[in-house]
């Protein structure tokens, strides 16, 4: 026999399962010490003068 399932309390599972992600993402992103954002901004600018230097102008 199938489970019966409360509709509304699924959606509300759902949207909390959402938030509770979006939150651990947040945390993730903004949670991090000021060392740990400068390290990864120099990575990110170290990868693209890296792209740049490598394009061929065409002209």
């Amino acid at each position: 026999m199938a489970e019966i399932v409360n509709l509304r309390r699924a959606r509300k599972d759902k949207a909390r399962r959402q938030r509770e992600s979006e939150a651990d993402a947040n945390r993730r992103r903004f949670g991090r010490t000021k060392a740990e954002k400068a390290a990864d901004k120099d990575a990110q600018e170290r990868a693209t003068r890296d792209l740049d230097g490598k394009k061929i102008d065409r002209d």
